[in-house]
């Protein structure tokens, strides 16, 4: 029988987001493909630094130390296949369990996640990024200069996600775009009662709570919902979670306040925002990926 992914968590992931490529990108992006792979090839048998990504991975794959696969892993990357070698060597350096992987010396990968049935893509090239979310999976671009993740949670998967346009629709940041503070907050608290739509980042919270709720757990997940909303349309967004039946450890309600310095406290393992501004600040502290999605995104 042909081996299947069902039931399982499902992450693809670019190299460069998995592992610091950033020396080797720059031959890359020189337009010399050649001389990009020769260096790759020199350099087989020097394991890649970890990447912004890595931290997030390694401790998703350690759900699998239950003995059931409940977690994969996938690289999905503009690498040709020769410097593929080198990103799987890697992968074994490091002891992490990858064995699949889609090279293709230059073209976007993105089209391949739909045969994966991927639950999240992370890349650090913004169009394959956008051209995933426009298919319907979750993606952000990873900002390969993030901090790292801190070692402080060895035990823990924690994630961070921003709520208007990643995990729920863009209906209220239209409103707060259109019409201003005041509109935004009167439209909140008209709706507080109605649920808002899903948003791109939906599908992968909800695999995440599948996997947090499974028996037996090897590691923990922590979760936490990071807004610029604050009382009274904080209201809206809980109710939104209560109807989906999915819960989050934290919420913070910042009213605007920079988020980057509460994510350093929350120590996330990776944190999803729509908006650079917002991602700027997290980087400093966090690894961080901007979701182009929703209004603020519109070219």
């Amino acid at each position: 029988m042909p081996a299947l992914l069902d039931g399982r968590l499902v992450v693809a992931i670019s190299s460069r987001a998995l592992f610091d490529f950033e020396d080797e990108n720059r031959v890359f992006e020189a337009g010399d493909d050649r001389a990009y792979m020769q260096l790759q090839l020199q350099r087989l048998e020097a394991p890649a630094q970890p990447g912004v990504a890595f931290s997030l991975v390694h401790k998703l794959l350690a759900f699998n130390r239950s003995g059931a696969a409940q977690v994969e892993v996938v690289i999905l990357s503009r690498n040709d296949p020769v410097s593929g070698m080198r990103v799987f060597r890697s992968c074994q350096h490091y002891g992490l369990p990858i064995e699949r992987g889609v090279f293709t010396r230059g073209q976007s990968p993105w089209r391949y996640l739909q045969p994966l049935k991927a639950n999240l893509f992370l890349s650090v090239n913004e169009a394959d990024v956008r051209s995933a979310l426009a298919a319907g999976v979750p993606a952000a671009r990873v900002y390969p200069h993030s901090a790292h993740a801190s070692d402080a949670h060895p035990g823990e998967v924690r994630i961070a996600f921003d709520g208007d346009a990643v995990l729920f629709s863009d209906e209220s940041e239209r409103v707060y775009q259109s019409g201003g503070l005041a509109a935004f907050q009167a439209h909140e608290r008209e709706h507080a009662g109605l649920p808002l739509a899903p948003g791109p980042f939906k599908p992968l919270l909800q695999a995440l709570h599948r996997l947090q709720q499974a028996a037996a757990q090897p590691m923990r997940l922590r979760t936490a919902l990071v807004t610029a909303r604050s009382a009274p349309a904080h209201e809206r967004a809980i109710r939104t979670l209560m109807d989906w039946r999915i819960e989050v450890d934290e919420a913070m309600f910042l009213g605007g306040l920079p988020k980057g310095e509460f994510l350093r406290e929350f120590e996330p393992d990776f944190f999803f925002d729509d908006q650079t501004g917002h991602i700027e600040s997290a980087a400093v502290h966090v690894p961080a990926g901007h979701v182009a999605s929703g209004v603020s995104n519109l070219r």
